[in-house]
């Protein structure tokens, strides 16, 4: 593909969630000529990925939390309700969707939100600076070459890998030229957002291909199994985190009386959200004994209890408007500063082992689900003639019967169990370890060092604090970043974060402001003979985190020119943005001296304003806040 002109171009694998919102803040971010390159290999994930598109969500799929948390701005914590209530096309939409008005507490169908990511990505195209351009490509990304200033990427263009027909299975080896048309891509930076990766079920090798097997319940195929069931049949659904609550109250919903086992090796079931629930956050003191050396699982288990019973009572005393039911989600989100000193005392084997062990546990501590799933899942447990019913053990192996069914094998805790079962839903399990993701591009990065799996969690790839990818020799790997899940085991030891929040929506608003302002930046800071070899980036290494420097915010000017710029990285209307830009420009020009080598005007200008936008990232990204508290603390309440 070649470029559009001599513009630099910045090529995003992957148009789901984390690619769609990194190319929107690219999109507002350049103030240059830029080429951004949205490249998706399945058609009908574009602006969804597998949580969101609309062949794998029927109606009754809502989000996992209130409709008011899913803006993909940060800074604007409304804005997905506005769309909803406003801006979306109802004319398709069945009843009771079409006539509701959405509110931030609410519920909403997952598969809207691919109608919105698509409208933002438009919007945000149009109001792009003169010269920014977006390309929306189809294809897979399945190598990748460094070479001096970019990145080489081989993509193939395979006919059968089209949305309606191909589902997620074990992946094809890289095609060959007789039935692909491969070209090589060549761009300045590399922003890896490709999700999810399918997990192989061990358990379940025998029946994959089986018509009672539903691997994935998001494909297209799998929603139709399920939709066709004759109601009086048995079900078992592998897992009993929110996913498999989805295809539970699906069956439900439709009126199915048979049994539906939830197969559950640790048993957790999720919190419902209270009525009216707001995301909040609150100041613990920090748990210190977690911070001591580690000794044994059972030592450090044993005070772990203990400061969580500790920060438990805290909160019910000193918060009492705290409900209850959000009483672990609040002590979780509290300790996310303090957990990445915590975790550096547990050696990296015991670490895995507990994240294996208790990610569910964690999962559900961090969040819950919202009532419109819920209600239905209770019911369906606690009422004596319900149709669901909990087994915990550990699935040891499904194997086919000669009528057609299928048989799961369950071990417990001191004893087994066989399930019957006309239909198998196995709970979509992703492959967190990149060793073994299956995927062309993956198998090659990982082959090359070039990418090297998350050795401290086993989750996710090594990245530094930037996002750039960390390869083999320990250092960043040339001008590829990532966001989204391939950066959560990255997420946990660095910035505590856990469950889900390790690589939600949560997370990738942040990594899209912070990855889209860091590759702008690189391009920006070209290679210049007066300041050496690397250019003002090797300038910029003496200043690494100067703009969060009180002095330097205390000085005249500064702070006005940070508040400029967190405006402009938020305003979504090109004409605002522009004179934000120039009253940003004039504010830098009459900023003092940095202590830097001698540079003219216009490359000491151009270093402030580096310094200037990354002071403003750090206050968008500032996850000790909610969203409200952070749009209000920016002094963009009423923008």
């Amino acid at each position: 593909m070649s470029r559009t002109g001599t513009r630099p171009r910045v090529l995003i694998i992957g148009a789901g969630l984390a690619g769609t919102a990194t190319a929107i803040r690219l999109l507002r971010c350049a103030r240059k000529p830029l080429e951004v390159v949205l490249l998706e290999r399945r058609p009908d994930y574009r602006s969804a990925g597998v949580a969101y598109h609309r062949d794998g969500n029927p109606w009754d799929h809502v989000f996992n939390i209130q409709a008011g948390r899913m803006s993909v701005f940060r800074e604007d914590v409304h804005d997905f309700i506005r769309w909803a209530n406003g801006e979306a096309d109802r004319q398709d939409w069945p009843a009771p969707w079409d006539a509701l008005e959405f509110v931030e507490q609410g519920p909403a169908p997952r598969r809207i939100f691919q109608d919105y990511l698509i409208d933002r990505l438009a919007e945000a195209q149009r109001e792009a600076f003169p010269g920014v351009v977006l390309v929306e490509a189809d294809g897979e990304a399945v190598d990748m070459e460094l070479r001096a200033g970019g990145v080489d990427v081989t993509v193939c263009h395979v006919d059968g890998h089209e949305g309606t027909g191909y589902e997620p299975g074990p992946d094809p080896e890289p095609a060959s030229d007789s039935d692909s048309a491969r070209t090589v891509m060549s761009a300045d930076h590399v922003i890896l957002a490709t999700g999810l990766e399918l997990r192989e079920p061990a358990f379940a090798a025998e029946v994959l291909d089986h018509p009672a097997f539903v691997r994935n319940p998001y494909s297209a195929s799998g929603i139709r199994t399920m939709e066709a069931l004759p109601p009086e049949a048995s079900v078992a659904i592998v897992g009993s985190v929110l996913s498999a609550y989805d295809a539970a109250s699906l069956l439900i919903r439709q009126g199915h009386t048979g049994r539906i086992h939830l197969i559950s090796k640790s048993g957790t079931i999720f919190r419902t959200y209270p009525g009216g629930h707001e995301h909040g956050v609150i100041r613990l003191p920090c748990p210190t004994t977690l911070l001591e050396p580690y000794r044994n699982r059972e030592e450090f288990l044993g005070r772990v209890r203990a400061e969580w019973e500790t920060a438990c009572a805290m909160v019910t005393r000193e918060h009492p408007d705290v409900d209850p039911v959000i009483l672990a989600e609040r002590v979780t989100k509290a300790w996310e500063p303090y957990l990445p000193e915590a975790i550096e005392q547990i050696p990296t084997q015991e670490l895995r082992g507990m994240l294996n062990e208790f990610g569910t546990a964690l999962a559900a501590l961090r969040v819950g689900a919202m009532e419109y799933t819920m209600s239905v899942i209770e019911r369906a447990m606690n009422s004596a003639d319900g149709p669901v019913r909990l087994l915990v053990g550990g699935v040891e192996s499904i194997t086919p019967t000669e009528s057609g069914r299928l048989v799961v094998s369950v071990a417990g805790q001191g004893e087994k169990h066989t399930v019957e079962a006309d239909l198998v839903v196995s709970n979509f399990g992703r492959e967190a370890d990149y060793h073994r993701v299956r995927q062309p591009l993956w198998r090659n990065l990982v082959r090359k060092g070039i990418a090297v799996p998350h050795e401290r969690t086993g989750r996710g790839v090594e990245v530094d604090e930037h996002g750039t990818l960390v390869g083999a020799d320990g250092q960043p790997t040339g001008p590829v970043s990532a966001v989204g899940v391939l950066r959560e085991g990255d997420e946990i030891v660095r910035n505590g974060r856990t469950g889900a929040f390790a690589f939600n929506l949560a997370a990738i608003k942040n990594q899209s402001i912070a990855v889209a302002a860091r590759a702008v930046e690189q391009l920006e800071l070209v290679p210049d003979a007066e300041v050496g070899p690397e250019g003002l980036g090797s300038v910029m290494a003496q200043y690494r985190g100067h703009g969060g420097n009180t002095e330097e915010a205390a000085r005249p000017g500064f702070e006005e020119a940070v508040v400029l710029e967190v405006r402009r990285l938020a305003t979504r209307a090109r004409k605002e943005r522009e004179l934000l830009d120039s009253r940003l420009d004039a504010c830098i020009r009459t900023l003092g001296e940095l202590p830097t080598p001698p540079l003219d005007a216009s490359r000491h200008d151009l270093l402030m304003r580096v310094v200037v936008n990354r002071a403003a990232v750090e206050r968008l990204t500032d996850v000790s806040v909610t969203p409200r508290q952070l749009r209000q603390q920016l002094g963009i309440a009423n923008a």
